[in-house]
């Protein structure tokens, strides 16, 4: 029997050739993703008082969901249209970058601090050491991320310190994992057990030995942290855990949008966007981190 091209799978095909095309040209050249990093999350976060157009808390309701400004009925003073109460949203993105960009770098450096001294600990001392701050990891994964959030939420209130503790206390112990196992397989190399011969101290093989070889792998799962931190503080917010309302965060935007999605769909379709592309870009980057740093596979 002759085959029979079903209706759109030839355009299917091309779109998915297509695409398999453009990730593998972002992997081969991560400049793209930077480009991509700052054009969407640094740049913006960090000038966004010069770069944003509007006041992102100010809002003129008589100019409410006014659509982009290359659909009918769209201006280009609002080029992203403007939300339910007539907020600007591309000052509103704008000035949510800040707050992405924050809660990512401040939770990163907090949990990969906690969960680097941590695994150190248990790679290096093993024993009862590596037993409780093992066990410590095994109790926090089996506390949903999301759950913790909405509990500390209703004790504490949803706040900017709220999504700190929540995304640092779910960071750490990827960190504490990965550099235990690390750590591991580090301290029976020769330079670790010649510098025990020659009476160097518990903290000097610590800090001087064992950190040094490990930076690497913290610098790659410090770039891949970045989108997951993102998503989840996105996530946190859209329930209501996280950023309070006015914040421009990103996920109280997609939030407040989403019951505007079929008559004012760029209320959530931008937000979302950018979040997309943040993390596809973090994700990508860390990619071409690990390749580059990783001496496996470098030659690959």
């Amino acid at each position: 029997m002759a085959n029979v091209a079903l209706p759109g799978s030839a355009s299917a095909v091309a779109v998915g050739s297509r695409l398999r095309r453009i990730m593998s040209a972002a992997r081969r050249y991560p400049l793209l993703s930077l480009a991509v990093l700052l054009f969407v999350l640094i740049g913006p976060a960090v000038f966004a008082d010069f770069v944003a157009p509007h006041d992102p808390y100010k809002g003129n309701i008589l100019e409410r969901l006014q659509p982009p400004a290359w659909l009918e009925g769209g201006s280009w003073e609002h080029p992203l249209g403007t939300d339910k109460i007539g907020r600007d949203m591309l000052s509103r993105i704008i000035y949510g970058a800040r707050i992405s960009l924050t809660v990512a770098g401040v939770s990163i450096i907090c949990g990969g601090i906690v969960g680097t001294t941590l695994g150190l600990l248990a790679g290096y001392f093993g024993g009862w050491w590596d037993h409780v701050i093992m066990r410590l990891v095994d109790i926090k994964i089996s506390i949903p991320s999301l759950m913790l959030a909405l509990i500390l939420a209703a004790a504490l209130g949803p706040s900017f310190l709220t999504v700190i503790i929540v995304v640092g206390l779910t960071l750490w112990t990827r960190y504490a994992r990965l550099i235990r196992g690390e750590t591991l397989r580090l301290r029976n190399q020769d330079f670790v057990l010649r510098a025990k011969v020659s009476g160097a101290s518990t903290s000097r093989i610590v800090t001087r030995h064992l950190l040094p070889n490990v930076v690497n792998t913290i610098i790659v799962l410090a770039t891949l942290e970045v989108g997951v931190v993102i998503i989840l503080e996105a996530s946190l917010s859209f329930l209501g855990a996280g950023i309070p309302p006015p914040n421009p965060a990103w996920g109280l935007m997609v939030a407040d949008g989403r019951a505007l999605v079929i008559n004012a769909w760029w209320v959530s379709f931008f937000p979302g966007l950018a979040i997309l592309l943040t993390v596809l870009s973090m994700n990508l980057l860390g990619d071409w981190l690990r390749d580059k740093l990783d001496p496996k596979l470098r030659n690959v």
